[in-house]
C-alpha cells in the first residue's frame, strides 16, 4: 500500500506520514513546500504541486491506493484576512483532489480532514456525527463543510469512496505558530503577557496530535468507508485554563484579557464514540503532559 497526504509538509500531516510509516506503508507527500520533518528519510517520496493545478495531483496520485487530504488554510486568521485564497485552497482545492481521485480507479479511500467547528451553529449543546448542522458564521467553518459535502456528492455520483474526520483542536510538536498554545507558549517564554480573546471561557477538547495521527490511520479500516467520524479529546479546556497551566509550567508569567474574535466558536460537547466503538480509537495522552511535551520540543526547535 502507497499512501499519498497532501499537506504532509504540515502539522497534523507530517504526525500522519510518521504514523503511516509506523505501520509499514509507503508515502509520498504532495505540498508546495518539502517536508522539514522527512528530508532525510529515504522512504518518503515528496512530490511539489498545487492543489489548483489538477494534472499536479493526478500525477501525484499515479501509483497510491489511498489519500489523506490534509492541504488547507488552517489559520483562522488569515481565513478571515483573506477569505477569497482560502477559498480557492480549501473548496476548489479539495474538488480537484476529489476528481483526481475519481480519475484514479485505483485508489480505495480519500481521506477527508475536517473539523468539528462544524458544529459550532448547531442548536444542541451536546453533537455526535448524526447532529443536524446549521449555516456556520465562520468563514472557515463553510469551506471546511463545503469539503465535506463534496466529498459525500462524488460518493453519490462516481463511487469516490471517502472517510470524513472531524479533528478537534490539534497541539503538540511541529504546529503552526499561528495556533493558540504556540502563541502563548511563545509569548510566556518571551517574558510577554499571554492575551486571551473575550473572557476565555469557550473551550475545546483539545487532542494531541500523535493521537490525532492515530485516528487518521485507523480510519483506513474497511468499516470506516464513506463514514464520518469525530477525533477529538476528552478533556474540556478553557482557553483559560491553557494560559494557567502554561503560566505554572514555565513560572512569572501575565495574562491580560482583549476583545473577542468575530465567529469564535465558543466549543460543543464533541462526542467521539464512534471512533471508539467503530475503530478501536481513543485519546491517549492527559493535556497537561502534552503541554509539557511541546514545551520541551519548542525550546529543542529554538
Amino acid at each position: 500500500m502507497k499512501a499519498l497526504v497532501t499537506g504532509g509538509s504540515g502539522f497534523i500531516g507530517s504526525h500522519i506520514v510518521d504514523k503511516l510509516l509506523s505501520n509499514g506503508i509507503e508515502v509520498r507527500i504532495f505540498d508546495m513546500m518539502e517536508s522539514p520533518w522527512h528530508k532525510q528519510n529515504a522512504k518518503v517520496e515528496y512530490y511539489q504541486g498545487s492543489l489548483l493545478v489538477l494534472n499536479d495531483l493526478k500525477k501525484a496520485m499515479h501509483g497510491v491506493t489511498v489519500v489523506f487530504h490534509l492541504a488547507a488554510i488552517a489559520d483562522v486568521s488569515e481565513v478571515f484576512k483573506d477569505p477569497y485564497y482560502a477559498e480557492s485552497i480549501n473548496v476548489r482545492g479539495t474538488a480537484n483532489v476529489l476528481e483526481a481521485v475519481r480519475d484514479n480507479k485505483h485508489i480505495d479511500r480519500l481521506v477527508f480532514g475536517s473539523t468539528t467547528w462544524v458544529y459550532s451553529n448547531a442548536n444542541s449543546c451536546e453533537v455526535d456525527e448524526d447532529t443536524p448542522l446549521n449555516a456556520p458564521d465562520n468563514f472557515y467553518t463553510a469551506t471546511k463543510l463545503a469539503g465535506e459535502y463534496y466529498c459525500q456528492s462524488y460518493s453519490k455520483l462516481f463511487d469516490v469512496p471517502f472517510t470524513i474526520v472531524r479533528y478537534g483542536i490539534p497541539y503538540g510538536p511541529r504546529a503552526r505558530a499561528g495556533a493558540v498554545i504556540p502563541i502563548f507558549v511563545n509569548r510566556a517564554l518571551r517574558g510577554q503577557p499571554i492575551t486571551i480573546a473575550g473572557d476565555g471561557l469557550q473551550f475545546r477538547n483539545f487532542v494531541y496530535v500523535e493521537d490525532l495521527a492515530e485516528g487518521n490511520v485507523k480510519a483506513l479500516q474497511p468499516i470506516g468507508k464513506n463514514r464520518i467520524y469525530n477525533l477529538d479529546g476528552t478533556e474540556k479546556i478553557t482557553i483559560k485554563q491553557i494560559a494557567e497551566v502554561i503560566q505554572k509550567i514555565i513560572g512569572d508569567v501575565e495574562i491580560e484579557h482583549i476583545p473577542a474574535r468575530p465567529g469564535d466558536f465558543s466549543g460543543k460537547d464533541v462526542c467521539s464514540n464512534r471512533a471508539k466503538n467503530e475503530l478501536n480509537w481513543h485519546t491517549v495522552t492527559p493535556f497537561v503532559d502534552g503541554i509539557n511535551r511541546y514545551i520541551e520540543w519548542y525550546k529543542q526547535s529554538k
